[in-house]
């Protein structure tokens, strides 16, 4: 026998009653000594009673009794508040409890910080019309600390250039379109946007809505846009502009913190990605830390194009909504592309919604506009439809995603957000719509660090020798422009027959 277990069981009994013992005392008080108190202050009081809080304390009468009793218990009254019979204190929290007994005291109240009701970091949802937003759960990130919005995330859009008025201006006046150059051959040498697309583009990955009164927000509303300009204003394109924007990304990428490039577009032209010039040029970013989204192209299935075919970037295809913010009623839309390219990988990665998509157009009378004037939905906003659109969702939440973890490589950010997509909807099939719906808020709130790609071979057109380039041998930053033999490409014989917004889709 232990003699000193009684002893040892004693103590504990003890100990439990005197715990027990301040719980009651704390909270439950004799009949004649109720607390009335913030229950945030009980609830201090209980863990942590010799905690200094600061208090106001609102009185029965106009009797300085309670003011005396604090000076006894060792606080201080600091603010004398007789508009409301009160006065603000500081002292221990097991204190408060004590005044908070008091007859002479009608509420004790912790003097919690004072948030406007504005919020000004927030972003007005009120008037939100378009349902894609609500479908990835972008909203769910904007207004809640600490604010995820995309903010100074660089996003290079390649594209028929931005006209820069509108949505990508904040209520502030601070432009978020910080850089504009242009590629393309056309007599109309500036950046603005003869055509809409890529002003469309753009508006889905970081309007702000104020041009339509809140309802059409994008995903990250508060990202930087780069607007790199490759077609001329009829929309026509050659994969020579295309590349040299690329190079003009990666030499500026510190510049503008570019972390995203969004291309919607696609060949039309089924290539291996070895040897693909736009594939090569994609994973050169990729390699250097910037995350590439391209849309999957509107080719239904089978038909799986140059950029979309390359296994490093992130392929998006289309879902349609429905107009609803519930996947309940999700299908993926039918002219979304998916299948097998011919190196063997499946696409497209992930889907996001991309049907009857609104966004800013600015000027009513340029290309798509004239071209489909039933798609036009006020003098600045248009209808859009094909994996175009969805493309710059992806883009946006990425957006979202590196604003939380700056740190994320284009790897990990892509295993975020499939291992994150949504399988749960009745329109998944594991063929068409690949890991599944994007859930942006799922992703940002996830912990994952693991990586894509892993294993997988690098574009031919990448290496050096008779050794090829693997995702196991790429160092970040470590593959260059000058290791691509690009003389070797026939550029001027690529044209807009091979290049084009075949993303696009318009009902027939």
């Amino acid at each position: 026998m232990n003699p000193t277990k009684p002893l040892k069981s004693f103590s504990l009994f003890l100990n439990l009653l005197l715990i027990s013992t301040f719980f009651v005392f704390a909270s439950s008080p004799s009949s004649n000594a109720i607390v009335k108190a913030q229950p945030e202050l009980i609830q201090i009081a209980s863990g942590n009673p010799g905690q200094l809080v600061s208090v106001i304390v609102q009185k029965v009468d106009k009797a300085t009794i309670v003011e005396e009793q604090v000076t006894r218990s060792g606080g201080q009254v600091t603010q004398d508040l007789k508009i409301i019979n009160a006065f603000a204190a500081e002292m221990t929290s097991q204190a408060a409890l004590e005044i908070a007994r008091s007859s002479h005291v009608r509420w004790v109240s912790l003097d919690a910080a004072v948030v406007s009701s504005a919020c000004t970091a927030c972003i007005d949802t009120t008037n939100l019309a378009n349902a894609y937003i609500r479908s990835i759960k972008a909203d769910q990130l904007w207004n809640k600390s600490p604010y995820i919005q995309g903010k100074a995330i660089g996003v290079a859009v390649i594209d028929s250039g931005i006209n820069p008025n509108g949505d990508l201006f904040t209520v502030m006046g601070v432009n978020r379109q910080v850089a504009d150059i242009r590629f393309n051959s056309d007599y109309n040498q500036t950046t603005t946007d003869g055509y809409g697309h890529g002003t469309h583009v753009s508006g889905i990955i970081a309007g702000d809505g104020s041009e339509s009164g809140g309802k059409y927000i994008g995903v990250a509303p508060m990202a930087n846009i780069i607007n790199v300009k490759v077609s001329n204003d009829d929309g026509s394109a050659m994969m020579k502009d295309i590349v040299a924007g690329l190079q003009w990304v990666l030499d500026h990428k510190a510049t503008y913190n570019i972390r995203v490039v969004n291309l919607s577009l696609n060949s039309t032209v089924a290539e291996s990605y070895q040897t693909s010039p736009l594939d090569a040029a994609v994973e050169i970013l990729w390699f250097n830390k910037i995350v590439v989204v391209v849309s999957a192209g509107n080719q239904g299935s089978g038909a799986i194009y140059p950029p979309a075919n390359d296994p490093f970037v992130i392929t998006v295809g289309a879902t349609d909504d429905k107009g609803t913010a519930s996947l309940s009623d999700d299908v993926m839309a039918s002219f979304s592309a998916y299948g097998q390219t011919s190196d063997g990988f499946k696409k497209p990665d992930l889907v996001a919604p991309g049907t009857n998509i609104v966004a800013r157009l600015v000027n009513q009378n340029i290309g798509l506009a004239n071209a489909h004037p039933t798609n036009k939905v006020s003098d600045q906003y248009f209808r859009m439809s094909g994996t175009s659109m969805a493309a710059p969702m992806v883009s946006g939440a990425v957006a979202l995603l590196l604003q939380d973890e700056p740190n994320l490589t284009p790897d990990q950010v892509k295993y975020r957000l499939t291992a994150t997509a949504n399988r749960s909807w009745t329109g998944y099939s594991s063929s068409k719509s690949g890991s599944g719906y994007l859930d942006v808020y799922a992703a940002v709130t996830g912990t994952s660090t693991q990586n894509a790609n892993t294993g997988l071979k690098a574009s031919s057109l990448l290496s050096t020798g008779s050794t090829p380039i693997t995702w196991n041998s790429v160092g970040w930053n470590s593959v260059g422009w000058n290791s691509v033999g690009w003389n070797s490409v026939g550029w001027n014989s690529v044209g807009w027959n091979s290049v084009g917004w075949n993303s696009d889709y318009w009902d027939r």
